[in-house]
């Protein structure tokens, strides 16, 4: 009969590298853990933008001493200012997600080159996205998660189990991602501005108006007027009534599945892959 641990072995004998794309989220770093030991030429990445919360540092920080393995941070050439010029002012968003291209996806790729890669993703057994797949045909992924039957509880399980817990962001922001991710849903931005006021500034200073078009990070409404105190006590008492419908609905759930829930019925739009596992 066929274990898991005969299948992991049976993966580490493929020619080729093998890399786990970390991006300071609970997946990813659960992955890490999984994996840990049982492919032993396992390489851990992190593409960096340089505009990260410190807490997803200190995160990776932790994640690299459980691992005992150093955990390779790869930075864009040019960084989120550059490209911002070289798109005209316009932020990026869920229908021109060029962040994730620049300072992700292209870096990983020209890290690996032409060499055969297998990636390994963090997609969950109750999950129904595919992860970040490259149209390179040399980087193959690998979901363990899903070919295991992983999911959250078990997620929670290990990162418990490793002493690193849940990442410290995770009390007031369900996604990983860079400090102003447009895929934030409106309560996390009022919890950046209240964890993180001069990220909460940076954003709103890119928030522009050119030719007549408006740049938000949030569509119909700047962060100017989402940081206004009648605004901000309207999303609080919208947030607190979702998570109170949460946890009639499904009672005895982990509260961090109750939070993401009741954050997804504000805005359930899919986070890109590479950044949120």
């Amino acid at each position: 009969m066929t274990t898991s641990d005969d299948t992991i072995r049976s993966w580490a004998e493929r020619p080729g590298r093998h890399i786990v794309n970390l991006s300071g989220g609970k997946d990813s770093t659960a992955l890490a853990i999984f994996l840990r030991g049982k492919i032993p030429q396992l390489e851990y990445l992190f593409c960096d933008t340089h505009k990260e919360l410190p807490e997803t540092y200190d995160y990776l920080d932790r994640l690299e001493a459980f691992l005992q393995r150093p955990i390779i941070k790869l930075g864009a050439q040019r960084g989120f200012d550059h490209w911002l010029d070289m798109y005209g002012g316009m932020l990026p968003s869920a229908r021109v997600r060029w962040c994730t291209r620049k300072l992700k996806i292209e870096p990983f790729e020209a890290y690996v080159g032409s060499d055969i890669v297998w990636s390994y993703v963090g997609i969950r057994a109750d999950e129904a996205r595919s992860g970040y797949v490259s149209t390179k045909p040399n980087i193959q992924p690998v979901f363990p998660f899903k070919e295991f039957g992983i999911a959250i509880a078990d997620v929670e399980r290990l990162l418990e189990a490793s002493g690193l817990g849940l990442p410290s962001y995770y009390s007031w922001r369900q996604r990983s991602g860079c400090t102003f991710c447009f895929f934030q849903r409106a309560n996390e931005w009022v919890g950046l501005m209240e964890h993180h006021p001069a990220s909460f500034a940076e954003a709103q200073a890119y928030e522009t108006e050119r030719g007549g078009e408006r740049f938000t990070w949030r569509p119909g409404e700047s962060l100017d007027e989402l940081a206004q105190p009648e605004r901000i006590a309207q999303i609080r008492r919208e947030h607190t009534i979702r998570l109170e419908q949460e946890r009639k609905r499904r009672p005895n759930r982990p509260l961090i599945e109750l939070v993401g829930a009741a954050l997804n019925a504000d805005d359930d739009e899919q986070g890109c892959d590479i950044c949120h596992l």
